[in-house]
């Protein structure tokens, strides 16, 4: 259970890594928080969302599949929207 656990927050890792490369490409000038700051909310949110997803998915009851179809798309689409929260916030 554990190991299962360090793996997934590594591959959230991964992922916030990706979406916080890929919101710069989005929007190319616009970095509020700097592009550290995008890599770090990124790989906080997508690890956040990640672990919700891991417990929270089978608590309620649904499927194993449905578990897994969380921790793979639910992640990418929060951090980039945690991003863009963050970038309509300073506007």
């Amino acid at each position: 259970m554990v190991i299962q656990i360090l793996i997934l927050i590594g591959a959230m890792i991964l992922v916030g890594l990706l979406m916080g490369y890929i919101a710069g490409l989005i929007w190319k000038d616009d970095r509020p928080i700097g592009v550290k700051g995008d890599y770090v909310a990124a790989i906080i949110s997508a690890v956040v969302m990640g672990l919700i997803d891991w417990f929270v998915i089978p608590a309620m009851g649904f499927s194993s599949t449905l578990q897994l179809l969380g921790v793979i798309f639910e992640p990418p689409l929060a951090a980039l929207f945690v991003l863009w929260i963050i970038r309509k916030a300073k506007q």
